[in-house]
């Protein structure tokens, strides 16, 4: 009879360090980046002032047309180094850029492309997340002829750094941003963004708190928005600041 209330007692001992094994590891789960933390980043990534895909995409427009006005011949290589601050009261950033630019032509002999490729380094402070980070983008421009009303993009963006939440500050790491942008519309002359659509994935880690994953959808919508898709939540992001609001 001893026996058997010492082997119970035994095993009401190993339930109990069972047990706060995977309390542990809940708390650990539950405590990493969230949806909305995912989205901020992936928001600043596309915004104009933090250096995104809509800023990028307004360098290289810009590029293009000038090639195309100067009426360089095909084959033309050319590179820019462009430098931006900002300190403004929600948000500041400052960002050093260096682009490279190819001109391409088709069988004709008329501009086709613009091939550009970019570096950059530098950081940000929104009100949910601060950021430093570097990256790298390789766009091609199309729609360089007279006649086309819309700058054309196709390419990739990355961004890679550290990332600091102001909503939870216990939510400190790394993360890694990668956007496939398909078919963005830039109007000619103004360069305003009409359409296009892009896919993302999101991955880091936060110390003692363990890795995440995300991955996405974006769709511009030509009124200076974007919405954003992350994990089947979708936002309204404004892409002049990185702004984002639940749809």
């Amino acid at each position: 009879m001893k026996n058997f209330k010492y082997y119970f007692v035994i095993l009401l001992l190993a339930a109990a360090v069972s047990c706060k094994k995977n309390d542990s590891s809940s708390v650990n789960i539950k405590g990493n980046v969230s949806n909305d933390e995912a989205a901020d980043m992936v928001a600043a990534s596309v915004s104009t002032n933090l250096n995104g895909v809509a800023g990028v995409s307004g360098d290289v427009t810009v590029s293009a047309q000038a090639f195309v006005g100067l009426h360089l011949p095909c084959g033309t290589s050319k590179s820019d180094s462009v430098s931006r601050q900002s300190n403004g009261t929600n948000v500041s950033y400052s960002y050093k850029l260096k682009y490279s630019y190819t001109l391409n032509c088709n069988s004709d002999n008329p501009p086709d492309n613009l091939v550009s490729n970019l570096a950059y380094s530098g950081s940000y402070s929104g009100p949910h997340i601060s950021s430093s980070n570097s990256g790298s983008s390789a766009f091609t421009v199309g729609g360089l002829s007279p006649s086309a009303t819309a700058y054309v993009i196709n390419g990739e963006y990355k961004r890679d750094g550290s990332f600091k939440s102001k909503v939870d500050t216990t939510n400190a790491g790394s993360s890694s941003i990668d956007i496939a942008v398909k078919s963005l519309t830039l109007s000619k002359p103004d360069r305003k963004i009409g359409s296009g659509s892009a896919t993302f994935t999101i991955t880091g880690n936060v110390p003692k708190k363990g890795n995440f994953s995300y991955n996405g959808s974006i769709v511009f919508n030509g009124d200076g928005t974007a919405n954003l898709t992350v994990n089947g939540t979708v936002y309204v992001v404004v892409l002049a600041t990185g702004e984002k609001s639940k749809k």
